[in-house]
């Protein structure tokens, strides 16, 4: 059980309602879910979180599609967050590959790495991981990583904190031994 719920869509302001169709217009594809009818409480937060977006397509840019949603996935495992594993379990899912059962190059591995030490050390990386990385990118691109990991364990840390609940439509890429809350 969330302990804040989400904004219903028929109690949104105008104000609010603005925001979200401009997100959504600026997003294709994207949806306003539990998690941001959640943020929505202040508009503010909503905002900032939504900075996730930009961040993910720079990501994109640097290391391609699929490890940047492979990036995502590790970092949001490392951090035990439910929703967002679910989230990214999809993406993986409908891109034809099992989550379990990940086919990695030597260069996805270590970003991934990467990516689940920033969470579970709370930052404190490695030097042997760290480096795999600092040979590969170049100095922005390592800044843009690891703000995208930030971004990202905030978002794991907010969901988590509140007990977000999993959205409906993720239901079927739950993890078989999970239920399909997170309360």
């Amino acid at each position: 059980m969330p302990r804040i719920n989400p904004i219903p869509d028929i109690e949104a302001s105008v104000d609010l309602q603005k925001a979200w169709v401009k997100h959504i217009a600026d997003y294709p594809g994207s949806r306003i879910t539990n998690m941001k009818a959640t943020l929505s409480h202040s508009r503010l937060a909503f905002e900032v979180y939504m900075q996730w977006y930009p961040l993910y397509h720079e990501v994109i840019r640097i290391v391609g599609e699929r490890s940047a949603y492979l990036f995502a996935h590790a970092i949001s495992e490392a951090s035990n967050c439910p929703l967002c594993t679910t989230f990214f379990r999809k993406i993986i899912i409908q891109n034809g590959e099992r989550p379990e059962d990940l086919s990695l190059t030597t260069d996805e591995q270590q970003l991934l790495d990467f990516g689940a030490e920033i969470a579970l050390k709370r930052g404190d990386v490695s030097d042997s991981i760290y480096e795999h990385i600092r040979e590969r990118f170049a100095d922005n691109e390592v800044v843009m990583l690891i703000a995208f990991a930030g971004q990202m364990i905030a978002t794991n840390l907010f969901n988590n904190v509140l007990g977000v609940t999993i959205d409906e439509y993720l239901y079927p890429y739950l993890p078989l031994t999970h239920s399909q809350t997170n309360g």
